[in-house]
């Protein structure tokens, strides 16, 4: 019997009707039986200020918390002037803080992202991954989703109804599943 696999979601979006948020309740409604994902909000994250790692806000140490004891990570982002938003930056740079106690060091780590443009998130997708090398994650590299013309696609009510998305993120996701357990399956150095 196979374990039930933890996955983090993390909205890059404080947006209430962001459709970033909408894509991670759809995956926690399509994920795979052996995987659960938990979604966190980063609305109490505070702006980084390197004088306030000692001690950590208390909400950046439950984040942190949260991110170890999870198995992988499900990024969804939106794109803001191509590139990362900056409350997602922020929460990314909290957690690998202090210097040597990062959070994300080693996480299996699938990025999405949904955006009212036509290009969808390819840009913000780009740069998340030059932050994963440095944060030493280990990125999922296909399938990729891109949601563009989100509205379209994401109904008023937050529902994600088109039916290629749907696919594709459960394809994603269980391309996730089998990616997390294949590294845990690595005998660490």
């Amino acid at each position: 019997m196979q374990r039930t696999l933890s996955v983090l979601g993390i909205a890059g979006s404080l947006r209430r009707d962001s459709y970033n948020r909408a894509l991670l309740r759809a995956a926690h409604t399509l994920a795979p039986d052996r995987m659960q994902i938990e979604i966190c909000e980063l609305d109490a994250i505070p702006l980084y200020n390197q004088d306030q790692e000692s001690p950590l806000p208390a909400a950046v140490e439950e984040m942190k918390k949260r991110i170890r004891t999870a198995d992988a990570i499900l990024i969804a982002t939106p794109e803001y002037n191509y590139s990362v938003p900056g409350v997602l930056k922020n929460a990314i740079d909290w957690c690998s803080r202090p210097f040597g106690e990062s959070a994300w060091t080693g996480k299996p780590v699938a990025v999405i992202g949904a955006s009212s443009g036509a290009f969808g998130t390819a840009r913000a997708q780009a740069h998340l991954r030059q932050i994963f090398v440095t944060l030493d994650m280990h990125p999922l590299n296909r399938p990729e989703i891109l949601v563009g013309n989100a509205g379209a696609r994401i109904d008023a009510t937050g529902q994600l109804h088109d039916e290629k998305t749907r696919e594709l993120l459960k394809q994603l996701l269980q391309t996730l599943a089998t990616w997390t357990e294949q590294l845990s399956a690595v005998p660490q150095a």
